[in-house]
Order: C-alpha cells, then structure tokens, then sequence
C-alpha cells in the first residue's frame, strides 16, 4: 500500500508537555506548518511552534477541524493535530477518519490518562469498561432518565460490568457520577477511585474513596474516575418470574399480568437487545420490567394512570435494579409524543380511548414493530379487532390462553382455572393508509 507523502499527525499528549513526546513526535510539532488543538493544549507546546506556524483553536470547532486539515493538505503544507492521550480512544483520530480518507492521517498515540490513573492506583484495566461521559449537561441523575441523558450509559454499564474507566467532564463530574451510584442504590456495590490534574505539579490521586463521602467533595476539573465492585453481582432471572416477585397493591390487588400471560405475550412481542419499547397501562410493572430486562441495549417506557398503582410500579422498579425503564403517571396517549417511535407496544390497559390508542400506536410503529395487547373483556376484543380489521399495512392474530394452577384440597390437589385472557398481536408490514 502507497503510504501518503503528506499525512496529518495526530499526535497523543499529556499534561507534562514535550516530556511525553517521543522524539519523532516532538520533531513533527516542531517542523509543522499548522497545529490544531484546544487552547491548553496549544498553550503547553506553544515554545515548540515554529514563530510562523498557523495555530488553530478546535475548542467548540470541532466541525471544522476536518476543512482545516484538508486545506493545509491541499496547500502541502505539513498538519498536525493535538490530541489527549491515545486519539484512538473515546479522541479525534476516529472522527477525522470519518471526514477525511483514513490514509490521510498518521497516529501517534500517547498513554490514556486511564491508564496512568490505573497505574496510580494500582488497578488492572484489561478486563475494564471504558465509558465517556464527556456529554451535554443534562443536569443530576434521577432514577428513570432517559438515554437522552448525558450519564445513561454509565448507569447501563454499572449494572453489567465490575470495572469502569470513566472519562469525566466538567459537568458530569465526579461527585455526580457519585450521586448516580446513591440513586441506583449502588453506593455499597462500588469503591471509587479520583485521578485529577494527572502529570501536573497539582496531580491529585483519591484512591480510596466511598461514593457516598465523594458525592458531597469538590474535585479539579481535570479528572478521570475509576470504578470497581467490591460486592458480588447478582444474575437475576430475566425471563418468568413469579407473580409473588412483584409488589402488589394489597388489601385488594392492584392489576398485574400473570405469569403464563406475561410469558407469552413477551414472546409475541419479539423483543431484541436493544428494542424500544412501550408500556401502556403498566399496572404492577410486570411487563414493562421483564422487557427492560430482556433488552439490555433498549428502554422501556411505561405510564400508568392510577396513582396507587403507579407507586406500586415505582416500589417494583427500585427493587428490580434496572435503570433502562422509565415510568410516567398519566392515561395514554397523553405524553407519547414525547417518547421515541417503538419497536414494540404492550396495551394492558386503555382507559376506554382503546381505538384510538391503537391507531395512534400504529402510525408510530417501527417497520415489522410488534403490538400486544391483553384483554379479559368481551367489548374490548370486539373494539380492538374492529379496529385492526378497518387498518391496512398490518396483520394481526388472537390468541386465548386460559391456564389452570394446581391448588391443595385435603392432603391432594385440585387444578383452578384462571380467568381466560385474549391475547391481540399486531405487526406493522407496511405503509398504513
């Protein structure tokens, strides 16, 4: 393979300067034409600039770095990019290659500042999850966010992984990401480790550090976090569970979808790793918490409008130790405009707007998305199938199941009939009319 004559170098940096630079790198700076980086890091190499070199400020211009570099290409002259660290991980270098023809640029990397505080620390790091929460403030965690939030797939990766290597930011700071562990009910689960201002004269490691002390501290805005488990994971069951799992409204019981119904229409559902779904009439919580369960890489969204069993769902929510699960008090459709077209829909219940619902359900549907929706009325069967009948682009089937559970009479047993439910599967093949 011809290599470019002229490549742009992306080089890796650290906060100590040209004491992180390989000869061969620090030569490349010294000799270029045009250097592109963040106002610190041009200010850490500015006594090795040549005097005439073009300096480029990328801080909030990140779109234009690619024009640049192409520009000062087209111009021969020599380019070089300042990045943090390894430009390969959670960097630039990724982003540029996106833009510009991958043969145009030549990487030189630098240790990651993960890497050094795990070293600072003394962490193994092969086996680790690296995260970046280097996103837009979307302000403190709460319990049901969205992925819309800035900390969502640091609170994903909490529940599946035992080390995490987290790229902060000013906003998404330590203490936060701290206060996430306490709202998850993770903050006994996982010590804490800070690396701030790493290979500067203030460099600061809090190595021992419990995420409830951390999320009252204040930290440098340079700063790297590592997680690690200190207790062991549990593996839940994901797919079943028993009725008595879930919390209950008690003295009379709130609605849940029982387990041989719940079972099969998860199965008609069919759900992926990352499907978006949504729970209407959620009740107990029992459909909307297994899906999350079954689709690690998705959300549910689920919204309930009676407030007792709205609570009842919270209760089961905080008990299931999921954070891709969403839960709104209110009666569908209102705020559905809000959430993101699904994949799939469970109806449990409509709050008589059934027709609607549905239509309004259809139109949103993904391509060859699924709606599953239970009914133990007569009236509502009737309305639902009419429904689907007068709609084109979808096909659709019922099923009844009615399961009887064994029950002790005396010193034998005895089979009790549940009440039957019909189960109504819709999926979307085409374009509706």
């Amino acid at each position: 393979m011809l290599k470019d004559p002229n490549p742009c170098r992306v080089i890796g940096v650290l906060d100590d300067g040209a004491a992180s630079l390989s000869p061969t790198a620090l030569a490349y700076i010294r000799h270029a034409d045009v250097i592109i980086g963040g106002a610190r890091t041009l200010a850490l190499f500015e006594r090795e600039c040549k005097p005439n070199a073009v300096r480029y400020d990328l801080t909030k211009r990140l779109k234009e770095v690619p024009e640049w570099v192409r520009a000062a290409r087209n111009d021969h002259l020599a380019c070089v990019v300042l990045a943090t660290g390894d430009p390969l991980c959670h960097g630039i270098a990724p982003y540029l290659a996106q833009h510009l023809c991958v043969d145009a640029l030549d990487i030189l990397p630098n240790l990651s500042t993960l890497q050094l505080a795990c070293a600072r620390v003394g962490l193994a790091w092969q086996d680790a999850r690296i995260v970046s929460v280097h996103a837009r403030d979307a302000g403190e965690w709460v319990r049901g966010s969205t992925p819309a939030h800035g900390l969502y797939g640091l609170a994903q990766a909490l529940r599946r992984e035992s080390r995490l290597l987290v790229l902060t930011s000013p906003d998404n700071s330590p203490d936060r990401i701290a206060r996430l562990l306490l709202a998850e009910g993770l903050a006994n689960d996982f010590h804490m480790a800070v690396a701030e201002n790493l290979l500067q004269p203030e460099e600061r490691v809090l190595a021992d550090l419990n995420p409830i002390e951390a999320a009252q501290m204040s930290f440098a805005d340079l700063n790297v976090v590592l997680l690690w488990r200190v207790t062991a994971s549990t593996q839940p069951v994901r797919f079943g569970l028993m009725d008595s799992e879930f919390a209950q409204r008690q003295p009379e019981k709130g609605l849940i979808t029982k387990q041989e119904v719940r079972a099969v229409s998860l199965a008609r559902l069919q759900l992926r790793q990352d499907s978006l779904v949504w729970d209407i009439g959620a009740g107990s919580g029992s459909v909307g918490l297994e899906a999350a369960r079954l689709c690690p890489d998705g959300h549910v969204w689920a919204i309930e409008k009676n407030e007792l069993d709205h609570a009842i769902a919270g209760q089961n929510h905080a008990a299931f130790g999921i954070s891709n699960y969403s839960l709104q008090h209110g009666k569908a459709p209102e705020g559905l405009d809000a959430w993101p077209d699904p994949d799939a829909v469970f109806i449990g219940g409509s709050g008589g707007e059934l027709a609607g619902l549905i239509a309004t359900i259809l139109a949103r549907l993904r391509p060859n998305g699924s709606l599953v929706m239970n009914f133990v009325t007569l009236e509502n069967l009737a309305t639902a199938t009419a429904t689907l009948q007068a709609t084109d682009g979808v096909s659709w089937d019922v099923l009844q199941l009615q399961a009887a559970r064994s029950k002790p009479i005396l010193h034998m047993h005895r089979m009790a009939a549940e009440n039957p439910v019909w189960i109504v599967c819709a999926r979307k093949t085409g374009v509706l009319q």
